[in-house]
């Protein structure tokens, strides 16, 4: 079975112009997606589908070996094209079973994503896979009388937090699906339908500049992290280069969550 990745970016971007190019954490923000596919053994080819020169260049320039450039077309490069729009057009063109639609916009995705939520796939025989993440907040809706009302609890039996499911929420960082699926439905979920749940902090995608800046101390939040081992009579976690649990850098006086 051969398996592609494919990431649109165009370049009309508005709420943040160019920003399939602008630096975050480092590098561009397109390359946080292209890397973090290349790195799945499983994937066989990505593929960056953009009608942009730059965006081209710096794509060809990230040197990852299993990454081509797909030129749009005008039609699937305008404000109103469709993601489904821009899936076809590179089917069209392109010999594979599965597809890995992922976008630029949420460069929280790792490797490890990717290659749990293909393992869940197969584990589920699913036609097709959307990515969640759990939201743990109290949704309500109003209705045309005015007056509004709970959707997932009873505010007569309030749940405490860590008694409450709360909700998977779709979080737009990549789906999964077969070339004939989509062909045949038009739509990149369908069938036997499979989630797979990320990280709460992947719900924020980058769409305006609020949304760069929360990323960016996410990011940095996660490159500050150490590979932890239990501290002193285990009341602390520290860095192997800690010898003994003490007030310092090294040294995090806190738990890893469990899983």
């Amino acid at each position: 079975m051969r398996i592609t990745a494919l990431i649109p970016a165009r370049g009309g971007s508005k709420s943040i112009p160019r920003k399939n190019i602008r630096p975050l954490a480092g590098k561009p923000l397109i390359a946080h997606a292209a890397e973090a596919a290349h790195a799945v053994a499983a994937i066989d080819d990505v593929i960056l589908a953009t009608d942009d020169d730059e965006i081209a260049a710096v794509a060809a320039g990230l040197g990852l070996s299993r990454l081509s450039v797909f030129r749009r077309s005008p039609a699937t490069s305008t404000d109103e094209a469709s993601t489904e729009s821009v899936v076809a057009e590179v089917l069209a063109a392109h010999d594979t079973d599965l597809v890995v639609l992922m976008q630029a916009t949420s460069p929280l995705t790792t490797p490890a994503d990717i290659a749990g939520a293909l393992a869940r796939l197969a584990d589920l025989r699913a036609d097709s896979l959307v990515t969640v993440a759990r939201q743990k907040r109290f949704f309500w809706e109003t209705g045309a009388d005015g007056l509004s009302r709970p959707l997932n609890y009873t505010p007569a039996a309030r749940p405490r937090r860590q008694e409450f499911a709360g909700q998977l929420v779709e979080n737009g960082a990549f789906y999964i699906f077969s070339k004939a699926g989509f062909l045949a439905s038009g739509c990149r979920l369908h069938g036997r339908m499979a989630a797979f749940e990320m990280a709460p902090e992947t719900l924020t995608e980058i769409d305006d500049p609020d949304d760069w800046l929360v990323v960016e101390k996410l990011m940095a939040h996660r490159r500050g992290r150490r590979t932890l081992r239990p501290g002193p009579g285990g009341s602390a976690w520290c860095s192997p280069t800690s010898t003994a649990c003490s007030p310092t850098p090294a040294c995090i006086i806190r738990r890893p969550a469990t899983s």
